[in-house]
């Protein structure tokens, strides 16, 4: 079972995403913004990081750039409705990091997910 670890400020968009990365045999763990997210980094390691980009406290950007100093082979998805932001070279994003751009489809998701995991 892999574990990741979620990010993202909405309260509903946060639930359907843990349910059904969960109903896809995954292990998650979900925070509202990324300054909690990124203490729990901390404290164990994930197999991906699975963060919105625009957060309060911290940032998706940041908090995925620190994710990757603590752990180099994590996996970095963004979910957001600002995919430019993600794919600006000037961002300091991580480059290997998979971007789906809202809104998409749960499936989509979880086969994203599925996919980047695979490729570990």
């Amino acid at each position: 079972m892999n574990k990741i670890l979620l990010a993202e400020d909405d309260n509903d968009m946060r639930r359907f995403l843990v349910r059904a990365l969960q109903n896809a045999g995954h292990e998650v763990v979900s925070y509202d913004n990324g300054l909690s997210a990124y203490h729990r980094l901390r404290e164990e390691p994930f197999e991906l990081l699975l963060t919105d980009i625009v957060m309060p406290e911290m940032d998706g950007i940041e908090l995925a750039r620190r994710a990757t100093e603590l752990d180099p082979d994590i996996k970095v998805m963004f979910i957001t409705g600002f995919a430019a932001v993600a794919l600006n070279p000037d961002s300091q994003a991580p480059k290997d990091a998979k971007v789906l751009s809202k809104p998409f489809h749960l499936k989509d998701l979880v086969n994203e997910v599925d996919k980047l995991l695979k490729a570990a």
